[in-house]
């Protein structure tokens, strides 16, 4: 068998590019597509692989594939899938509207529908300014309409979480597996707490970080923000007890993970590694009860849910931890991590294509 793995674009190393590396795994042999490539940005695991990106990537579309976004359906069909007996589309940006030979398999592991033209279209509309809000509200409609329409063009859907199983099944009428994505548990060890109290990952708008750096201020507890994205009005909401790191490397985070006194996780997500690594840690995790957090917080053995997007409810809900903070056993806080471990991940995938590709092509599965 010909494999193809379609990747959405490969300009970083976070939870997508996780899952792609296991694909790499199981399809040692596998051709990537993807829209646009930065080579520097991705795992040597990743780089091995023979890596086609389409004409977005000859028109600068490296540094402003954010900007492309209506261009992108016409950059996925543009590439010749012909020769490839398997296709595995990875997507949380428009991955899945590749055209597949009508005889080949394609399966889709969907870490989200894009949440920028269904769910949380308005609040990104709000934050990209005039232009670009009045760009992608005009180009929503002709969008939505290619997504459905490509649904169609997948055999089978691999969902990350069963919160966006639930999402599938609303904009796409389709039923998904759901199989969690996994946590680099190598990464991350057990250390000694600190005072600090930690936000992580990159700082875009449904992550809900200015209830955070709210909640704190108010409190008066020390609050240390990691990520990339930080703006002039998050600065402007903080107190001198909340402090912005900006991006640091995977080496700091581990360390910050391993001496918080808990991650606060106030977005709501997909699934969300970040809090998996901050229990990898042995931290306890402070997280919006919905989404992907119900599916990996364990409530008193893991950290704290606290329901609605608010100061008020945090500020609660930071509280509540206060009382119960002596308790939580970061040994028990990491065995439970452990299980979505790597090995775990790589065995449902295994197990989920040797039977999605039947008895006479196992072979074709490392």
């Amino acid at each position: 068998m010909r494999v193809a793995l379609v990747h959405y674009w490969l300009v970083g190393m976070r939870g997508g590019e996780k899952v792609l590396e296991a694909l790499c795994e199981l399809f040692p042999d596998a051709d990537i597509f993807t829209l646009v490539l930065d080579r520097s940005a991705i795992s040597e695991t990743i780089g091995r692989h023979r890596i086609e990106t389409s004409f977005l990537q000859r028109i600068g579309g490296r540094r402003h594939y954010q900007k492309m976004l209506p261009l992108m359906p016409q950059a996925l069909e543009s590439f010749d899938l012909s020769a490839y007996d398997l296709v595995v589309s990875s997507e949380a940006g428009p991955a899945k509207g590749i055209i597949p030979r009508p005889d080949a398999l394609h399966v889709c592991y969907c870490h989200s529908p894009m949440r920028y033209i269904w769910d949380l279209a308005p609040e990104y509309q709000r934050e990209a300014g005039w232009l670009a809000g009045t760009a992608l509200r005009l180009a929503g409609p002709r969008l939505r309409q290619w997504d459905v329409t490509t649904a169609a063009r997948v055999d089978h859907f691999i969902a990350n979480s069963a919160f966006v199983a639930q999402r599938i099944e609303k904009y796409y009428r389709r039923d998904a597996t759901v199989i969690h994505p996994p946590v680099d548990l190598g990464r991350f060890a057990i250390g000694t707490p600190g005072e600090a109290f930690l936000c992580a990952g990159q700082i875009t708008p449904y992550k809900k970080i200015d209830i955070a750096v709210e909640a704190f201020t108010r409190l008066g507890l020390p609050l240390v923000v990691i990520g990339e994205g930080v703006s002039d009005r998050l600065r402007a909401l903080a107190g001198p007890n909340v402090h912005f790191l900006g991006p640091v490397g995977d080496a700091e985070v581990a360390d910050w993970m391993a001496r918080c006194r808990a991650l606060v996780y106030p977005g709501v997500e997909d699934f969300g590694i970040v809090p998996l690594e901050a229990m990898a840690s042995g931290r306890p995790v402070i997280a919006c009860g919905r989404g992907g957090a119900l599916e990996t917080v364990a409530p008193g053995v893991t950290g704290i849910l606290f329901e609605g997007q608010t100061v008020e409810a945090l500020v609660h809900a930071v509280q509540r931890f206060e009382l119960i903070e002596a308790r939580l056993d970061p040994r028990a806080i990491r065995a439970h991590a452990e299980s979505f471990g790597r090995g775990r991940f790589l065995s449902e995938l295994r197990g989920y294509f040797r039977e999605a590709l039947g008895e006479r092509q196992l072979q074709a599965v490392a």
